[in-house]
């Protein structure tokens, strides 16, 4: 079973930048497809980044598109999140998990989860 370390969470100005790592345990990372998830206080937790085994595919929210990156690198067991052009509305905490399941939004295909980083930024 993998396990999840997240880091890089801070606080940071609105247009400002953060970049989040996941790193993980285990020799099977490569064998996962990897999610990025945030729950600001009161919220659900949401979907905000997908990326496939390989790397090959990804996929975001509607709200991050064009502001974040998602991209790995298995040789360094590591996936991360590029977050620019920073807004209030991104603050939370931010959760990378495992699936097995290709390309699903829902926390509940992931079976694996870190314990997260907090994001935030001011206006």
């Amino acid at each position: 079973q993998v396990q999840l370390v997240e880091s890089g969470g801070g606080l940071v100005q609105a247009g400002g930048s953060l970049r989040l790592s996941c790193a993980a345990s285990g020799r099977t990372f490569s064998s996962y497809n990897m999610g990025w998830f945030r729950q600001a206080p009161g919220k659900d937790r949401e979907f905000v980044a997908y990326i496939s085994r390989s790397g090959g595919s990804t996929a975001y929210t509607d709200s991050v598109k064009g502001r974040f990156t998602i991209s790995r690198d298995n040789a360094k067991n590591t996936v991360y999140l590029q977050m620019d052009s920073l807004k209030p509305e991104d603050t939370a905490v931010y959760y990378c998990a495992a699936a097995t399941v290709y390309n699903n939004p829902s926390p509940a295909a992931y079976h694996t989860w870190g314990q997260g980083t907090q994001v935030t930024v001011s206006s």
